[in-house]
């Protein structure tokens, strides 16, 4: 799936009046010479696969599909997951370069290969022409999807037309109905059509149609009955047409929600019960909490895992990308490579952290660090080490975050904000914790000048220790005070990152992107299961579909170290929840989390209780339309040499988003919509 880019020698610098324009110039490919033969196609093939919208390591939400993968970051869009340096970290309601030029014309492609290859099926075996044929059809399920995903209704171009063309070849929007309806006919199509086995390295195939075909409807059901919860409904009509351009129609919905959620469930139901893949588990052992940690990292780096249905490679030094020179965390004084030219892009939450099991929690679930029922009650709780903290947190939380004080590389990250010099006991640092009153520095603490931290390595601050020793006052590896490369949240992520990174560039990476794996597949099938039950439409394949969904979940959580689940999901919205926290914490950092809580409409402020998947005070990290997130703050305590943590409003470096029911659906690009007479904006804007 390496970028291959298709030269011809033209030869047209001067061209006489006697030329025989009908010849084509030398070095120019044909249609019948790429359509005609296996070595054309792996060229035609190569240039689609080239330019469809992989949201890999190359992506950044905020920018795009401009593939350029400069300062990518993942979970920093407002999810919750994480938030990061600079001007990226901003809330998933638009992209820079907007996905809709470059899908028409990769359509184009796609649209000739349907159309023309028949007339050469006589050159291909019956097996290679039909999983051509059917590659057409998935791929241009894929983009319609990536499109509707993003806009809604948009135009079902199914023929070959020229991007940019003529205007009489213009196709107006179709309904977002009718865009799911297509959808689904062309991944059924696919699925008829592509063979279980690939027929290169990197192509997909009929599983991976099925994956996304299951992925496609759940988004596609998520939308028919989570906009009936927005303001308004979300929908509307295009000034132009008077199309239904954005949601579902009030006598439709119903019915398409329940049909997308069963084709969902039938396309993962038919992969698990095939049982071609699993669930990656070659160095797991149960009860053995480094093992499981351990089988987690590995399993994104392993390229041949039983788990994974489709992947993106890379290869040093052709085909690299520049995730670990953008995260990796700021290293000092130890033997791992010189950091990153920006380190820590990607900081983990104390939101994030607290999805996971294994720690203490106050009354309202949040993560517990004094001894009260509140953070403002009683006094720090204080640990040898910081590692101490995370002593029984849940593997996969380990293999997603570096905890502080944890290993990497070859070296120990050391991260703490800040040392406390006063006398014990120590009580809450701030007075206030509520999102109105949330600080937006350290200065604002109640300890003053008995709160010491470091503004960044260059100006370094150090404490004397409870045996005269130096200590700095921020830890090596930060959070530094003025330093936005330091972990701002007091976390810095794990997830991805090579531990073998050389260190010290950009473009050196090279580990592979998973763009499809069996746990999703099996999240899709428990979530589509659990609405379907909602619904009360009964199983559509004869299996026991809550069944089915229950021992996904077990398998999934037995796998990352978690809690089991005590009793089997049922068809009521607490299961739905568990359903849906548990995708949050499996495919975190994967750039699935801004299109869950897109689809599941609980992003804007009214909607944001179930922001998590779960029922939740919005109050807790949000004020109206703006939100921010929390930290996660070890501090050094010099009268006894030991540390604790603060749990805050993200304060260094502070981010903050806005979000409205409006940024559910993109707007179509301005100059589209003013050019045409048929393209019409997206209602309310």
């Amino acid at each position: 799936m390496k970028k291959i880019i298709i030269s011809a020698i033209l030869g047209l610098g001067v061209m006489t009046s006697c030329a025989d324009l009908d010849i084509s110039p030398k070095g120019m490919m044909t249609e019948d010479d790429l359509l005609s033969n296996d070595a054309g196609m792996v060229i035609y093939m190569a240039e689609i696969y080239s330019y469809l919208p992989f949201e890999d390591f190359k992506y950044l939400p905020q920018r795009g599909l401009n593939r350029n993968g400069w300062l990518v970051s993942k979970g920093i869009e407002g999810t919750g997951e994480a938030v990061g340096r600079d001007g990226i970290v901003t809330a998933f309601t638009g992209e820079e370069s907007q996905y809709w030029g470059e899908a028409f014309a990769t359509l184009r492609k796609i649209n000739t290969l349907i159309n023309d290859l028949p007339q050469y099926g006589s050159n291909y075996s019956p097996v290679a022409f039909n999983d051509y044929m059917g590659h057409a059809y998935f791929l241009r399920a894929f983009v319609f999807t990536q499109m509707a995903m993003r806009y809604g209704g948009i135009p079902l171009v199914t023929g070959v037309i020229n991007y940019p063309g003529d205007t009489e070849l213009e196709v107006p929007r179709s309904t977002e109905e009718e865009t799911w309806d297509q959808i689904l006919a062309d991944y059924d199509k696919a699925i008829e059509l592509m063979s279980n086995q690939s027929l290169r390295r990197g192509y997909a195939n009929r599983y991976v149609a099925l994956a996304y075909k299951s992925s496609a409807m759940l988004y596609a059901g998520s939308v028919a009955k989570y906009n009936q919860t927005v303001d308004g409904n979300l929908t509307g009509f295009g000034s132009k047409t008077g199309v239904r351009v954005m949601g579902f129609a009030p006598d439709s919905w119903e019915a398409a929600s329940k049909r997308y959620f069963t084709e969902a469930y039938k396309a993962a139901s038919e992969i698990i019960a095939d049982g071609k893949y699993s669930l990656h588990k070659a160095k797991w052992s149960a009860g053995d909490p480094q093992a499981q940690y351990e089988n987690l990292v590995d399993m994104l780096a392993d390229a041949n895992s039983t788990e994974h249905l489709w992947v993106r490679e890379y290869l040093y030094p052709t085909s690299t990308h520049a995730y670990d020179g953008y995260n990796s965390p700021y290293m000092m004084g130890y033997s791992y490579p010189a950091h990153s030219p920006l380190s820590c892009g990607t900081c983990p939450t104390a939101d994030f952290v607290e999805l996971f099991d294994g720690f203490p929690r106050y009354p309202d679930g949040t993560l517990k660090v004094t001894t009260g029922n509140s953070i403002t009650e009683g006094e720090y709780i204080m640990y040898d080490k910081t590692m101490d903290f995370f002593a029984n947190a849940e593997p996969r939380l380990r293999a997603q975050v570096i905890f502080p004080g944890d290993k990497f590389s070859d070296g120990v990250v050391n991260m703490w904000a800040g040392s406390y010099t006063g006398n014990l006991p120590v009580t809450a640092l701030m007075n206030d914790y509520s999102y109105g009153n949330a600080p937006q520095s350290f200065t604002d603490t109640k300890y003053g000048d008995k709160l010491v931290m470091s503004n960044s390595p260059t100006e370094l601050k150090y404490v004397t220790g409870p045996n005269g020793e130096d200590v700095p006052a921020t830890g090596p590896c930060g959070p530094y005070k003025g330093w936005g490369e330091s972990g701002v949240t007091g976390l810095v992520t794990r997830k991805w990152l090579d531990p073998d990174f050389r260190g010290g560039r950009e473009g050196v990476c090279d580990q592979p992107y998973i763009l499809m794996r069996y746990a999703e597949v099996l999240l899709d099938a428990a979530e589509a299961a659990v609405e379907l039950s909602i619904a009360g439409v009964q199983s559509p394949d004869g299996t026991d579909m809550l069944g089915v969904a229950t021992e996904a979940i077990k398998a999934i959580r037995e796998r990352a170290g978690a809690n089991q689940l005590t009793t089997s999901l049922k068809g009521d919205v607490d299961s739905r929840n568990i359903v849906r926290r548990e995708r949050r914490k499996e495919l975190a950092f994967e750039h699935q989390a801004k299109w869950d809580i897109r689809r599941w409409r609980v992003q804007h402020y009214e909607g944001r209780d179930g922001f998590w998947g779960e029922v939740r005070n919005k109050d807790s990290f949000s004020n109206s339309n703006n939100y921010r997130f929390r930290g996660l703050y070890p501090f050094y305590c010099s009268a006894n040499g030991k540390f604790f943590f603060d749990t805050h409003f993200q304060n260094m470096s502070a981010k903050q988003l806005s979000y409205s029911q409006v940024d559910y659906y993109f707007s179509i690009p301005g100059g589209e919509v003013v050019k045409s007479a048929v393209i019409d904006q997206q209602p309310n804007r």
